[in-house]
């Protein structure tokens, strides 16, 4: 599945049959282009005892998210699709909290999710990122270049950049520096943000454990965030990413809206 070009493996891991010490080497085997399936990262449903459904978020190179935007479109049309949930308004476990979805259906399947994606944490210490207080417009030395960050969690930590072109910017090559500077001892996903109007942003983001993505929901969260915060965008706000449009709400909490997409499903008949 995907969420604008942002692809997951889904697999459905109520049975427990995935044990955690397994899932990290097959999310880097099944998520390899070449030689697999090929994707983003890898997601697993499991029990709740406090949700409907809980979501385990892998990334390619098998390190674990804590939240993933895009993914939990995926996971909560998955979760809908295969009658795992029966209900249009539900909860969702994650590393990060509680989430709650609601879905647009279009003859009886998902064509749209909105995603509460909660409130975010301006400290240092929730990304984690040395120093205390906050990082808003601070400087950050790159190998002896200076950016203007603004960081914050969404559940996950982000680096946020704003710069004049993102088509421009060599988010690669910035983009690996920063995900894995001293200053992120868990390193981070770090945003390059283009202010296009008051109620428009173009994003890209590179993401922690896979490499700049083709859309990133916890990414366009964050820049839309930190952006209000300075001062550049309203509360509404239509993002463009590599991979599509996203809408972004900022009420108490922040609310992200957006397509997500099945692509075909198959059976792992053998495990690697």
């Amino acid at each position: 599945m995907h969420g604008l070009g942002n692809d997951y493996i889904i697999i459905d891991n109520r049975d427990g049959k995935i044990s955690d010490a397994k899932a990290a080497e097959l999310t880097k085997t099944l998520c390899e282009r070449h030689f697999s399936v090929g994707a983003d990262g890898l997601l697993l449903v499991c029990n709740s005892t406090v949700a409907e459904a809980k979501m385990r978020i892998f990334n390619a190179d098998g390190s674990e998210a804590e939240m993933c935007g895009n993914g939990i479109r995926c996971f909560a049309k998955y979760c809908f699709e295969n009658s795992i949930v029966s209900k249009r308004e539900f909860a969702i476990e994650t590393l990060s909290g509680i989430r709650h979805v609601w879905l647009t259906l279009k003859n009886k399947e998902v064509a749209a999710v909105k995603v509460d994606m909660g409130e975010p944490n301006w400290e240092r210490s929730s990304l984690p990122m040395k120093r205390k207080g906050t990082a808003i417009d601070a400087d950050l030395d790159v190998d002896g270049e200076k950016f203007k960050v603004t960081c914050l969690s969404m559940g996950n930590p982000h680096c946020i950049i704003f710069v004049d072109c993102v088509g421009c910017f060599p988010v690669e090559e910035v983009g690996s520096k920063i995900e894995n500077h001293k200053a992120f001892p868990k390193r981070t996903n770090v945003g390059f943000v283009e202010v296009l109007s008051e109620n428009e942003l173009n994003v890209r983001v590179w993401e922690r454990g896979c490499g700049e993505t083709l859309a990133c929901g916890t990414g366009t969260c964050a820049a839309v965030a930190a952006a209000n915060k300075l001062g550049k965008v309203g509360n509404k706000v239509t993002v463009h990413v590599l991979g599509g449009n996203l809408q972004v709400e900022i009420a108490k909490s922040i609310f992200l809206s957006g397509a997500a997409e099945k692509v075909y499903e198959g059976t792992l008949f053998k495990e690697p």
